[in-house]
């Protein structure tokens, strides 16, 4: 057994059978599945590959921001384009740097997000599998059910954290390249700075929420192979040929049920009054999403031969 599978068999240990309430019994299972969850979180954000994903969303802000300080240096502006769109934040960034935070989501949500979720979601079970440590994570009798809703409630929490993040790098870069103040709404109407920053913090809940459904195909490709790159490999595939088909006119009665078709619809935070059809049908597409495919990913690997 590899140092890995040692310590991951330990950590197993400490968490199943370890802890014992007063008088021997063992401590509720809530508690367990909270310590399983504690030691997820860890391992996955202590990873190479988590920080470097990281690091890369970190850096989309910053590049934006800077290409958008240069272009501007000389007092020329930038082209709007849809409204609410990306182009149409970009316009807005040099007279409110608030607004870099809304277009570097608008950047990221396509593909650099996603394709974030799609390794950390791939590799959860896959990458388990592949290193000999699933089947020690299974020693204990609380089952496969339950470490699979611990693996998809790690892979929500990096979403979350991936989404702040780049709002949190966009929002730094702003106000360092770019003055802050009143914001100015898609509807023509002006808000505060303070609220400016909880519509930006909404929009990031939003845009983490999106990533639900990518989070459990990921989860359910995970479960279909022993191979963590085969699984990474195959979501991102997955990811980039539903957002071509979303682009194709002729398609344009499936665009709807494609998970990433409403995906934009947070720039409906910005205005006044929120309009939020496009915001409920992205939520309710990404619950269809997740429902779906956390299903089969449960059957699936409720059936899995571990040792094989």
């Amino acid at each position: 057994m590899s140092r890995a599978e040692t310590a991951r068999a330990e950590t197993v240990r400490v968490d199943e059978g370890g802890p014992r309430a007063t008088g021997g019994a063992r401590e509720p299972r809530a508690v367990w599945t909270l310590g399983l969850f504690r030691s997820e979180l860890a391992i996955t954000f202590r990873r190479w590959r988590t920080i470097a994903l990281l690091a890369v969303l970190a850096a989309v802000p910053i590049l934006v921001g800077v290409a958008v300080k240069i272009e501007t240096s000389d007092g020329s502006t930038i082209g709007g384009g849809g409204e609410g769109g990306g182009p149409a934040f970009i316009a807005q960034i040099t007279n409110n740097g608030l607004f870099l935070v809304f277009t570097a989501l608008a950047a990221t949500l396509p593909f650099f997000l996603p394709m974030a979720i799609g390794v950390v979601a791939g590799d959860a079970i896959a990458g388990e599998a592949n290193a000999g440590t699933l089947r020690y994570l299974l020693v204990a009798p609380a089952g496969r059910t339950r470490l699979l809703l611990v693996k998809y409630a790690t892979t929500l929490t990096f979403c979350l954290v991936a989404t702040l993040v780049v709002a949190t790098s966009a929002l730094a870069t702003g106000a360092l390249l770019f003055p802050l103040g009143d914001v100015t709404t898609i509807s023509g109407t002006r808000m505060s700075f303070g609220d400016g920053l909880v519509r930006a913090l909404l929009i990031a809940l939003v845009v983490a929420a999106s990533l639900i459904g990518v989070a459990a195909l990921g989860l359910f490709v995970s479960t279909l192979t022993s191979s963590g790159i085969a699984a990474m490999a195959t979501t991102v595939g997955l990811l980039i040929t539903v957002q071509i088909l979303d682009q194709i006119p002729q398609l344009h009665g499936l665009h709807p049920y494609f998970f990433s078709h409403y995906w934009l619809s947070f720039a409906d935070l910005m205005r006044e009054p929120i309009y939020w059809d496009d915001l409920l049908k992205n939520l309710q597409m990404q619950g269809l999403y997740a429902a779906v495919f956390g299903s089969a990913a449960w059957a699936r690997f409720g059936a899995k031969d571990i040792m094989a």
